[in-house]
């Protein structure tokens, strides 16, 4: 069955045709590793992971490339400012590198939580230094640089499409008004190169044909996909905010070395926004994973959130809508015990019918919140068995597996006496010691959920 996914290159939804037959390279821009992501960052990482999820689904075998930034993104996109990573190391009093691994490991970490699949790859830019360097002799080879007195730019009036990608040829970009010109030639110029100070004193530089410094923002994508990838490959994914400058600047390095575009289908997720404001660590309003998980919300009850909006729309975060999803997702997971418990079958017409449903919904550009709503719906309507719905779950991502209904005979002692305890505060209506018995048994691994008739408990 053919895959649809929106374009950002083309600006349009088509059928995805892979360059080898079952075959797919894809690259996702990973973090810039000088803090915690956010939630808002997250986002991306779990519709990238939808996408995978539905490759692999169709019998694609996906070759999936993530870079960790770990040196060269400066605090401000228009090639001015302190590297992100020196900044992170003054304001914690540590090494530029131990903030790049702890912050790398916590990345992870929030990977792990939210079952997002790992990449085959992880590329650190700090570790293709030489690749980088190589990738920028190409680009002077073919006309394309200029040296200024901070570093080695990008001339991107030489290429005829620049700017492509985000439409740039419309947006009259003014020099003085939206990037600071500096010594650039043009107001879309960038750093492929930037030159170490004299007066200061960087922990992250190496030595280069221009000069000490450091590789710009930009070059560790082009270098590192077509290492590993190949100078053509199929799918390259980020947040929308990649769009005009990250992307738009990788792409014009990569069409100056190559002649042509590095991937075929560019994607995009859209941003989370709080109080109808983007969310962003340079805005002060962003939350982590942790704060969640310290409110009792888990990780994947975060996930569930998300993929009930599309990708490529705009999502207002809200601790009512989040309190919501995860009451949500805990019904699914209590559905899907019933399942277990009463042995349903349905005919093999039926959930012949269900799956291709199912699989026209997620086919359909990522279309989950469908999907999602075609489950709710099966349910509802008693037409759909715990393999199939476990089947679902290999896109959801939401680990119905090892959350259905535990035995009363698997229930720890000590987990059997606190639901004692908390049942009798129930009885005597006492809500603040339930809630707090609540948040004691999910900091120990379990979750409950309470309803008229009974009340059930998950593994976590």
């Amino acid at each position: 069955m053919e895959i649809k996914i929106y374009n950002t290159l083309t600006k349009q939804t088509e059928i995805f045709h892979p360059l080898k037959p079952r075959r797919v390279g894809l690259y996702t821009c990973g973090p810039t590793v000088y803090n915690y992501a956010h939630i808002g960052n997250l986002r991306t990482y779990v519709f990238e992971d939808i996408l995978k999820r539905v490759l692999e689904y169709n019998k694609y075998r996906v070759k999936h490339i993530m870079n960790i930034t770990d040196v060269g993104h400066l605090t401000d996109d228009a090639d001015a400012g302190e590297d992100k990573m020196e900044t992170g190391a003054k304001r914690e009093g540590k090494t530029a590198w131990d903030i790049a691994k702890f912050y790398t490991k916590a990345f992870k970490n929030d990977l792990a939580d939210l079952n997002i699949l790992k990449p085959n790859k992880w590329c650190r830019a700090t570790k293709h230094i030489k690749e980088q360097i190589q990738f920028i002799k190409k680009i002077e080879k073919k006309g394309f640089t200029y040296i200024t007195s901070d570093g080695v730019y990008f001339n991107t009036s030489k290429l005829s499409n620049y700017g492509q990608l985000a439409n740039l040829q419309n947006q009259k970009l003014q020099a003085g008004v939206r990037v600071d010109m500096g010594e650039k030639k043009n107001p879309t110029d960038f750093a492929l190169w930037k030159f170490s100070k004299p007066e200061e004193r960087r922990q992250m530089e190496w030595k280069s044909p221009w000069g000490i410094g450091f590789p710009g923002w930009h070059i560790e994508c082009s270098a590192m996909s077509e290492k590993y990838l190949g100078k053509n490959f199929d799918i390259h994914c980020g947040g929308i905010d990649h769009i005009p400058v990250h992307h738009t600047n990788e792409i014009a390095q990569s069409e100056a070395v190559n002649d042509k575009i590095p991937a075929n289908y560019w994607l995009h997720g859209e941003f989370l926004l709080v109080n109808e404001g983007k969310m962003a660590k340079s805005e002060g309003n962003f939350l982590t994973l942790q704060t969640l998980k310290n409110k009792g919300i888990s990780p994947l009850s975060y996930r569930y959130f998300l993929l009930q909006t599309h990708y490529r729309k705009q999502l207002n975060f809200s601790w009512e809508a989040l309190e919501s999803a995860n009451q949500g997702l805990k019904h699914l997971y209590r559905e899907t015990s019933e399942l277990k418990q009463h042995h349903v079958v349905i005919s093999t017409k039926t959930t012949t019918i269900l799956e291709n449903k199912f699989l026209n919904f997620i086919n359909d550009d990522l279309n989950i919140p469908n999907a999602l709503a075609l489950i709710w719906e099966s349910l509802k309507t008693k037409t759909i068995d715990l393999p199939t719905l476990l089947k679902f779950d290999e896109i959801l991502g939401l680990d119905i597996k090892n959350n259905l209904k535990i035995k009363s005979e698997d229930i720890p002692t000590n987990i059997k006496n606190i639901m004692a305890e908390r049942e009798l505060a129930r009885q005597q209506k006492d809500w603040s010691k339930s809630d707090e018995l609540r948040n004691t048994l999910e900091k120990l691994g379990y979750g409950v959920e309470d309803s008229k008739e009974k009340t059930q408990i998950t593994k976590l």
